[in-house]
């Protein structure tokens, strides 16, 4: 999340150009995804802005210009992160339009929430939009096939292996707290909100051969 922040950021100040004349680099994000039909800025493009971090970021994109595309991409979330996906409805809740951007934060009142995003008033740049607009939060997992530690896990463990599952939990959604790497009642209680959505698992809060088959299957289906 934090490598798609950084991309992100680096585009901030990118502007639409007015009359005949169109930014080419808003062009070379359409370009870079392969939408090369798109020729001018005045098409909405947050979600192709969107679509071009992600692909710089190395995480799944939805390779479409709708922006509600991205409902489809990735996993739910309830407790978002700075570098979060956040889809908005446009016009009225049940139409096709929409708006995305990475999420960065809440007001201090939560009723409105920061989003770093393309097409945001003509450019690259942090708008705050009104959490009765928001559709979903989602996490996007890396493009390349996750790979988790092959032991088993429980509580009292610690390392690298604890930390690797963590990531891949939070990934997948899952609320585990900081990756610490200590598999503390925080993690089995994560693990355990995994287990509980297979019935074929046991609901032990290890992480066993069987949730971690399941976790590797989620995460790269």
């Amino acid at each position: 999340m934090n490598n798609l922040l950084k991309i992100a950021t680096g585009e901030l100040g990118v502007t639409e150009i007015g009359g005949e004349t169109h930014n080419e680099r808003i062009l070379q994000y359409a370009e870079d995804i392969g939408l090369s039909w798109i020729n001018d800025d005045e098409t909405p493009w947050c979600s192709i802005f969107m679509n071009w971090v992600a692909l710089k970021a190395g995480v799944k994109q939805s390779e479409s210009a709708a922006a509600r595309s991205w409902l489809n991409v990735g996993f739910s979330v309830q407790k978002p992160e700075p570098g979060d996906i956040a889809v908005y409805w446009r016009g009225n809740p049940e139409s096709h339009k929409g708006h995305v951007g990475i999420f960065l934060g809440f007001s201090s009142d939560h009723d409105r929430i920061y989003t770093l995003g393309g097409n945001q008033n003509n450019s690259v740049s942090i708008s705050a939009y009104p959490r009765e607009r928001l559709l979903d939060f989602r996490r996007l997992p890396n493009q390349e096939e996750i790979s988790l530690p092959d032991r088993e896990l429980k509580r009292g463990d610690i390392g690298q292996a604890v930390v690797a599952m963590q990531d891949a939990l939070k990934i997948a959604g899952f609320d585990i707290g900081t990756s610490d790497g200590i598999y503390g009642p925080k993690t089995e209680g994560g693990v355990k909100q995994l287990q509980a959505t297979n019935f074929e698992l046991e609901i032990s809060g290890q992480f066993d051969a069987a949730t971690r088959k399941y976790l590797m299957e989620l995460l790269n289906t």
